[in-house]
């Protein structure tokens, strides 16, 4: 029997992961998203979801300890602590095994590779690199020490083609 104090395990919303997910402790931070099965690569893993919250709404929303907000176009981020689908426990790497596509307002993290049992699924955040340097504990090989982009990709990213920069998408 839990504990009453003691606050639940976050749970995966069935309804919006397309594979066997669960949640448990993370290497990474806190709480992690674990693969139940084979994923194949370029396939739909999860959709982010949570509340539509303004630009505004969502500045006041990013003081709280912990932050799930994704940035879903100029005007409109998704909260992913209220309603959120557990694809917001999703831990950032450098070198990720999903990445997000918007489509028709939806948020979808795709896999970039085969993704075995038991591994965390991890996600690129690309935090801009104008915020506060939030240090990075992915461990990956080619880790950059930080979340946030380096200012070179920034740079890179802006002289993408407007049909590029809605094909790819990042979490804030």
């Amino acid at each position: 029997m839990a504990v009453p104090d003691e606050p639940a395990a976050p749970v995966i919303d069935p309804r919006y992961a397309c594979f066997r997910l669960r949640v448990g402790p993370s290497k990474i931070h806190r709480w992690g998203v674990f693969a139940d099965e084979w994923i194949p690569p370029r396939r739909k893993v999860i959709e982010y979801t949570g509340e539509r919250v303004s630009r505004r709404e969502a500045k006041r929303r990013s003081q709280r300890p912990y932050v799930y907000l994704f940035e879903l176009n100029p005007y409109w981020c998704v909260d992913g602590a209220v309603g959120g689908s557990g694809a917001e426990l999703i831990n950032h790497s450098c070198d990720p095994n999903l990445y997000a596509v918007i489509m028709k307002g939806h948020i979808l993290y795709m896999s970039k590779r085969a993704i075995a049992p038991g591994e965390e699924l991890t996600i690129d955040y690309r935090l801009d690199h104008d915020t506060d340097p939030i240090p990075c504990r992915c461990g990956a090989p080619n880790c950059r020490g930080t979340i946030n982009l380096p200012k070179q990709d920034r740079r890179r990213q802006g002289e993408r083609k407007s049909s590029e920069r809605s094909e790819r998408a990042r979490p804030r």
